[in-house]
């Protein structure tokens, strides 16, 4: 697989994601199947793309013929369909809400947040996410707005849904940058973008197929989540319904990564995900847990990446 030209646009991610994968990417990179420099891999599947840190940092180094990524929130899926067809109104749109924001004081600033959020939360239950419509580049540019000024960058829904996370109050929040969005819309040419369960990416696989799953931890205690960022969640019956999925892929020939939180950090006797991927090469790397509202909780813990291939960093 050829390395991309130095003059290839340089693609990061749009939206604040918790449990994104910035911090791990060295961690990745180490652990790539060989098969991806020997060029005997096209394709990449990231089935959970999330803010799609991993996803935008491969496709700066390989050039992959085609790319397919998933997810089951709607209105992130939204989003990227949006800057891949329509890039230029979304950036005139997110100027305008950047504008009229900014020339506000804290006060009004709070104000006008919770008035998009409200608009935002009113217009989902007649709002089409099957087809694309006129209202998909104001949905997607208020997603954006919301994501970034919203409190500790999250992005969080109710069982309905809805948005529900309050005002972040920044002094100076880096809304959108228009020259990323350019070129995250430039690197979505070739891919392939599916709003739903992580099995739909299923016929996009086969030997020549690389494919990283980040799917929504599985909470280290029970007053932790991270699974709340689609209306349907993400349960132990979800994460064995992933690892059949893992062990069908593998037969298919794929090279497979995945990476999720390691049970352990709280019970090593919880062998959780051990039972669940015998066979295959589970490691063990430090990782810092960034959003979460208790600061004494943000610390190092290890998190978990699965391999159906030898990494070599045993």
């Amino acid at each position: 697989m050829a390395k991309q030209k130095k003059s290839d646009p340089y693609a990061k991610p749009f939206l604040k994601w918790a449990g994104g994968k910035t911090q791990l990417l060295d961690e990745f990179s180490k652990r790539l199947p060989a098969e991806l420099a020997k060029g005997k891999i096209t394709k990449y599947v990231e089935p959970f793309i999330g803010g799609g840190a991993v996803f935008f940092y491969l496709n700066q180094i390989f050039s992959f013929e085609h790319c397919c990524i998933c997810d089951a929130n709607e209105e992130l899926i939204l989003s990227y369909r949006v800057i891949k067809k329509s890039a230029k109104k979304l950036i005139d749109r997110l100027g305008i809400l950047k504008s009229e924001y900014l020339a506000k004081d804290d006060e009004e600033r709070e104000l006008y947040y919770y008035e998009i959020r409200d608009s935002f939360v009113k217009k989902l239950p007649g709002f089409t996410f099957q087809k694309y419509g006129p209202g998909w580049v104001e949905r997607a540019a208020e997603v954006i707005f919301l994501n970034h000024t919203c409190y500790n960058g999250l992005f969080r829904v109710n069982r309905k849904g809805e948005f529900n996370v309050p005002f972040g109050g920044y002094e100076n929040p880096d809304i959108f940058n228009k020259d990323n969005l350019g070129n995250v819309a430039t690197l979505l040419k070739n891919t392939q973008i599916i709003q739903g369960d992580f099995t739909r990416c299923r016929n996009y696989i086969d030997d020549q197929t690389f494919v990283y799953f980040d799917p929504p931890y599985r909470p280290l205690n029970h007053t932790s989540s991270f699974t709340s960022y689609s209306k349907n969640g993400f349960s132990d019956r979800d994460q064995k319904r992933l690892a059949d999925f893992f062990k069908e892929l593998d037969a298919k020939g794929a090279k497979i990564m995945l990476s999720n939180s390691d049970p352990r950090n709280q019970d090593f006797l919880d062998t959780f995900f051990d039972d669940l991927f015998s066979g295959y090469t589970i490691e063990r790397v430090p990782a810092r847990r960034i959003i979460n509202a208790n600061g004494a909780r943000r610390g190092n813990i290890d998190e978990l990446i699965i391999t159906n291939y030898p990494t070599g960093t045993r």
